[in-house]
């Protein structure tokens, strides 16, 4: 029996959109109920609502879902900040905009991202997806499921999200849609030749042929939008001989962006009768980011200089001093990446008999990315000491950042010229290091095979059982490459050469207002790098801890289910639900890099290692429907979620310090191609009360049980028999540090949503209506046994979204509001690698407002709908601290406003 009596419009909306991949197969359950349902024409925002919560409904796990306004148009600019409205799902700003995605308290290494119900490879350097290289425009559903079934392959602690693209035979009638917005950020155009202005666009055509048993849909979005970044950058805060805290240095600038994006979906659908359905999907996309910074670079109290004079200080906080006799550096720095991703699947279907089905799933995902960083330094002189200083007033401001008084000009190109102003490095002699680039390359590639059968029993209390075979193949691996840039012009001979900044690289100077420092110098520093000015040495020449930071790891997992489906009654109250078990069987392996110094020489060897393991994971999800559009569901899973790739590689590096400053000559570090992944025991309740087509109230309690935790452990080793003395007298006793499964912990929480149309109440309140939703988490983790617990990275205790719309007679408004309180963020540090930084807690409110000209009665602009949008309406900083004292801020990030004004046209 059916666990809820769905109306004829809750049938309808999963009809209209259903999905036929992995996941969806129970709403496909239900739109096959009655094939007669008539499809009612019901779009906007209500329509999303109402397609969401009969996903919701009727699936068997605990799920949320977001489902598209109308074909080509999901609710909000981004998949991300879509996804962070949904009850115990936060997002992480980069740039502005949402990128990855936490779900209940667990971070991006914990999460697994599906395209129509396949695992997708992805651009950094773990398994973590970045949602903004998926175009909204081309998908028409994504589902987050919070608690597994033994059928979901790519399931994971913390959740699975998949997105899902139309079904064209599903859709049942011909579509073209096409969008266009245009946008402007607020904060005008930073840098000279950037732009302030931009546009997204998008076309899509849906159709069926041979009496309905051909269906295909084919689109393209296309993207060109600005981003603008007014950042404060701390070095950090040391105390002084008083014992307060003082700036060690800062690094403000202004960053201009271009994130250009295509993708393209194509889908081919075929049913030559009710025995066989073949479908085959190809998504790919493009993205380009292409960065321009500006600033300046200020040593403080880390800084050589004439001392820090301080004139004000609060509870411990040098508040307010004098950088004596500074030496800086200006910045003129490019970060560019080339993204693709390409996913490709075929999926089959046989119905044997009343009985029997057999599936068979093929999927192909690649992804390659490509950096650029690339830092140009100047500034007054070569190496300390040579150059003009200045004396730089400092004042906190009480938001995090600082404001500064200065005498020099730095936008004068008399002033301030190429070189390395404060030596740090030096790969060709002494004060060489007149800038730096790196260029990581990342390439994986994920293949999968799936063969799935399934028996359904006549008259039984177990309605089927499910069981098969999952096979996957993925290789991921890192290029690092990274070199010292020297100029041309500097042979060694003139230790106070410097160069004057040529007339056809300069630029309109750049405004450092923001935090008073006027004017910097501004030049092309791409363009002068690539007319060949730079001499390029290679660091991992020189440094033997860069020659161990390229890699190359491959996994096979072969996933053996099986998994029984109910629909009983028990006591007279409806009994639905699965149980099963997956057998994981996992081969993983790297080829990495070991390296030493010999004789002071750099050495390097190939060096391979590899792990085999199995796990068994259980599963059940149980609903009992207590009383009519009320339903309690019970589940409990044990899960597992794999190590990050960057710490399964195999390389093993060594670096020597002639002069150390804690008496450790030696240190050495190493990946772990042995690590397990991460497994927990959960368990989840949670009630439901759907009242109307558009209403419900959930509320939701989970533990999750963390069999194991993966850290960094450190120890201190006799490097004597590893490594040969370089010098006598060197302390043989070193520091090695290497990735290890640690002891575990767990992590709880509560979540409650609630979601209404107004006008069940009363007319006069026809079209407005409201979603809330709100969250606890809590988190314990521990290395060892001994050792002090901590919270796991990305976990927000607190998250609440709350969004207030309007719709009716065509006219639609909505304002929402998404908030997460502090958590530990990932960002990137020096070099383009990742660290881990507090972040502060922050709201992000967006606004629209827009027509339908369907409503209108002009037949002439049927299928017209405008929009006018504004992302991040309250300008919402995202700020980063070290410490427990949230004044230590790393990063204050101003991005402005992004106004949107666009049309949509449907026929």
């Amino acid at each position: 029996m059916s666990l809820f009596k769905p109306s004829l419009l809750t049938l309808a909306m999963v009809a209209a959109s259903t999905s036929m991949y992995g996941y969806a197969a129970e709403a496909e359950d239900v739109a096959t109920a009655d094939e007669s349902i008539e499809v009612l024409k019901v779009t906007g925002i209500r329509r999303s609502l109402k397609e969401s919560q009969s996903l919701k409904m009727s699936s068997s796990s605990i799920v949320e879902a977001i489902s598209a306004e109308d074909i080509g148009k999901l609710p909000d600019v981004s998949i991300a900040e879509s996804l962070a409205r949904l009850p115990g799902v936060s997002a992480q700003r980069l740039d502005g905009r949402a990128n990855v995605i936490s779900i209940r308290g667990m971070g991006p290494d914990f999460t697994t991202a599906t395209l129509n119900g396949r695992e997708q490879a992805s651009v950094n350097d773990n398994r973590g997806v970045e949602f903004d290289q998926y175009p909204s425009e081309l998908l028409n559903r994504v589902v987050v499921y919070k608690t597994p079934d033994a059928t979901v392959m790519a399931q994971a602690i913390g959740g699975t999200v998949d997105m899902q693209t139309i079904s064209p035979l599903t859709h049942g009638e011909q579509t073209f849609a096409i969008g266009l917005r245009g946008e402007m950020n607020d904060l005008g155009a930073l840098n000279s030749g950037s732009d302030d202005t931009g546009y997204r666009g998008s076309i899509s055509y849906i159709d069926q042929f041979a009496d309905d048993t051909i269906g295909i849909a084919l689109g393209y979005a296309r993207m060109m939008s600005p981003n603008q970044e007014e950042r404060w950058q701390a070095w950090g805060y040391p105390e002084n001989a008083a014992g307060d805290s003082v700036l060690g240095g800062a690094k403000p600038f202004v960053r201009s962006s271009e994130l250009e994006r295509d993708g393209v979906l194509a889908v081919f659908e075929y049913a030559p009768n009710d025995f066989y359905q073949t479908k085959v999907d190809l998504y790919y996309s493009k993205f380009t980011d292409d960065q321009r910074l500006r600033g300046i670079e200020i040593p403080a109290a880390w800084g050589a200089n004439g001392g820090i004079e301080a004139t004000n200080i609060e509870n411990g906080l040098v508040t307010e001093g004098v950088i004596r006799g500074a030496e800086v550096v200006v910045r003129n720095d490019v970060n560019k990446r080339d993204a693709e991703s390409l996913s490709v699947g075929w999926n089959n279907k046989f119905q044997i008999n009343d009985n029997w089905n057999v599936e068979a799933d093929i999927g192909l995902s690649k992804a390659e990315r490509t950096d650029i960083g690339m830092e140009s330094y100047s500034g007054t002189g070569r190496g300390t000491g040579v150059g003009a200083v200045d004396d730089l007033g400092f004042a906190y401001n009480g938001d995090g950042s600082y404001n500064f008084t200065h005498g020099l000009d730095y936008s004068d190109p008399n002033v301030i010229k190429l070189g390395d102003p404060l030596g740090w490095g030096s790969p060709l002699g002494a004060n060489t290091q007149d800038g730096f680039i790196n260029k990581p390359e990342i390439e994986d590639e994920l293949q999968s095979f799936r063969l799935a059968a399934e028996y359904i029993f006549d008259d039984s209390a177990i309605r089927s059982v499910k069981f098969g075979v999952n096979y996957t193949e993925r290789e991921k691996s890192k290029l690092d490459k990274g070199y010292f840039l020297t100029l041309k012009g500097y042979d060694g001979t003139d230790p106070n050469y410097v160069m004057t900044v040529p007339d056809k690289y300069l630029l309109r100077s750049t405004s450092l207002d923001f935090f008073g420092m006027g004017d910097v110098l501004s030049y092309d520093s791409l363009a002068f790098y690539n007319d060949g000015n730079y001499i390029e040495t290679d660091v991992a020449d020189v440094d033997a801890s860069r020659a161990v930071n390229s890699w190359d790891v491959s996994e096979e997992v072969t996933t053996a289910f099986v998994m029984a489906t109910i629909d009983t009654d028990v006591y007279d109250i409806p009994f639905t639900g699965n149980f099963g078990v997956q057998a994981v069987q996992t081969d993983q392996s790297s080829n990495g890099t070991a390296s030493t110094l010999e004789n002071g020489e750099l050495v390097t060897n190939a060096n391979y290692d590899s792990a085999s393991y199995t796990e068994w994971l259980p599963s059940f999800n149980l609903g009992f429907e207590v009383a009519e559009g009320q339903m309690l569901r019970v589940s409990a899973a044990r899960t597992l979620t794999r190590a990050r790739m960057d710490q399964m590689n195999s390389n093993i590096g060594y670096s020597y310090e002639a002069n150390p400053t804690d008496g450790v000559n030696w240190s050495g570090n190493a990946g772990n191609t042995q690590l397990r992944p991460w497994l927990a025991r959960q368990y989840d309740i949670s009630y439901e009360n759907y009242f109307s087509d558009q209403g419900y109230f959930a509320l939701a309690v989970f533990y999750k049980d963390l069999e194991n935790y993966t850290y960094k452990q450190t120890a201190f080793i006799d490097f004597t028999d590893i490594v040969p003395p370089q010098n006598p007298g060197d302390n043989p006793v070193g520091r090695f540090e290497q990735w290890q499964n640690g002891q575990g912990g767990y992590v709880q929480g509560i979540e409650a949503s609630f979601s209404m149309d107004f006008g069940m109440w009363a007319d006069a309140l026809e079209g407005f209506g409201t979603v809330l939703s709100g969250s606890y988490n809590d988190s314990e983790v521990k290395e060892t046994a001994d050792s002090e617990p901590t919270t796991l990275p990305g976990l927000s205790e607190k998250t609440f979204n709350a969004t207030v719309y309007y719709e009716n007679s065509g006219f639609e408004a909505r304002v929402s509001s998404r908030y997460r309180s502090d958590f530990l963020g990932e960002v990137t540090a020096i070099s383009l690698t990742r660290q881990n930084v507090n972040v502060k807690a922050e709201t992000v409110v967006d606004a629209q407002i827009g027509y339908d000209f369907s409503e209108s009665g002009i037949d002439a602009l049927y299928g017209l709908s405008v929009l006018f949008q504004v992302n991040n309406l309250t300008n919402e900083p995202f700020t980063s601290y070290t410490g427990e004292d949230a004044r230590h801020v790393r990063d204050y990030q101003n991005y402005g406003r992004n106004f949107m004004l666009g049309a949509n046209y449907k026929f």
